[in-house]
């Protein structure tokens, strides 16, 4: 697959599994009201929509098709016809678009009546005209992060409203197409990271105007804001974004997870470096390594054999079937044998976090590696195993995984080594 994203197949939603949860739930309706920065929204309708909020609306049929809405705002018309109903069609074996039919037998439709009502109103007055308005007691599902106020709207119409998984159960497994995605914008994240191994692998020791010891970089002394812009730019050219989420610490700022600040990188401290990239229809990317240069070989040694360590522990239990906590678990363990406080809290010394996180349209979705269930085909993971000491910096080791019917596969590879050398 090239990664100017030419060859990405078709990206599309199966709605029947949700037409089916509101079956199972013995309800009449699903609902999801959001804009374009809801995940959950985004990822059912495909439609990459304006900032203002619209609605969805599934109804299951009794001897007819599903059925689904999407109320859009009416100058965004065009736009949701083509992505939420167009894209769904069904193909022929060429490539072509099938005979009227939806890839998933769920019938779609774009309503844009009603524009100037709030989203909840303009989705409540839909399931009135596809359920009728002589059943008073209708149940609709709909998705824990729904807004407020579009909640109020749907029960002033006399629905009654329960939350449901179903969402989230749907995007924790991955299709080809969503594949084809997260490996192109991880692709993009190891080549940021090849850039910001390379400035430190190229930079000089020298020493500030204080007399400490620093690094120099084309120049100027380096640190973590410049490094940060180095990959981003880098991001930027691989037709990504970095959506804020480029995270690098070093020394004590490495021991605080999501740095985004301005520190001096100096020689023998930690710089931890963490990838985060947005790419094509929204996909994450996640990819942390962690360099010392100059180090003495002390903590930070220690704490980077350990996590590797971990690393290996926790690949060794990913394949279908096992527990999720499973791995956290081996991930603790493996850190604990080696010293460090398994179960630490924030602002402590030790393993302070999960042993990973699902990743999909948004950067932290299902499954989770310490929470309840079991891992699935189609899962994408990032297993970071990790340990922190405020006074001194902080170890991560991050990477993208997939659970297959055999076990894993890495979405892009990237070296390991502590020691920074040139990348590019």
């Amino acid at each position: 697959m090239s990664d100017d994203g030419a060859s990405l197949r078709p990206l599309r939603t199966d709605l029947a599994p949700i037409a089916e949860a509101v079956e199972a739930a013995d309800a009449d309706a699903f609902v999801a009201v959001g804009d374009r920065f809801d995940d959950d929204l985004r990822y059912l309708t495909r439609f990459s929509g304006p900032d203002r909020a619209y609605a969805l609306v599934v109804v299951p049929g009794d001897d007819a098709a599903d059925r689904a809405v999407l109320c859009a705002p009416s100058l965004f018309r065009e736009q949701a016809e083509r992505e939420f109903v167009a894209g769904a069609r069904a193909r022929d074996g060429n490539g072509g678009d099938g005979v009227g039919g939806f890839h998933d037998g769920v019938a779609r439709e774009v309503r844009t009546e009603r524009a100037a009502d709030h989203a909840g109103e303009r989705a409540a007055a839909v399931v009135c005209d596809l359920l009728g308005d002589e059943d008073d007691d209708l149940t609709l599902l709909v998705p824990p992060s729904i807004p407020h106020d579009a909640a109020v709207y749907l029960e002033r119409a006399g629905n009654a409203l329960a939350s449901t998984d179903a969402v989230e159960r749907a995007r924790s497994r991955k299709t080809d197409a969503e594949f084809d995605r997260l490996r192109r914008v991880q692709r993009a994240a190891v080549a940021g990271m090849a850039r910001a191994e390379t400035v430190l692998a190229e930079s000089e020791v020298v020493e500030d105007e204080t007399g400490a010891p620093a690094l120099r970089w084309e120049s100027s002394t380096l640190t973590t804001e410049r490094l940060r812009r180095a990959v981003n730019a880098t991001l930027a050219a691989r037709g990504v974004r970095d959506a804020g989420d480029t995270a690098i610490g070093a020394g004590p700022s490495a021991a605080d997870r999501h740095f985004v600040g301005d520190d001096p990188i100096r020689p023998g401290e930690t710089a931890l470096i963490d990838v985060s990239p947005r790419g094509p229809d929204g996909y994450r990317g996640d990819l942390t390594r962690t360099f010392v240069v100059e180090g003495d070989g002390g903590w930070e040694r220690r704490a980077y054999l350990a996590v590797e360590s971990a690393r290996e522990a926790a690949l060794a239990e990913i394949e279908p079937g096992v527990p999720a906590k499973t791995v956290h678990g081996e991930v603790a363990a493996e850190l604990a044998a080696y010293g460090f406080d398994p179960n630490a809290e924030e602002g402590e010394a030790g393993f302070t976090h999960g042993a990973g996180h699902g990743v999909g349209v948004s950067l932290h979705e299902s499954p989770s590696l310490s929470g309840a269930g079991e891992l699935r085909p189609g899962h994408v993971v990032a297993v970071e195993p990790g340990v922190y000491d405020p006074n001194v910096g902080g170890i991560r080791l991050e990477d993208l995984v997939v659970v297959t019917e055999e076990g894993y596969e890495v979405l892009a590879e990237y070296p390991f080594g502590i020691v920074p050398v040139e990348r590019e």
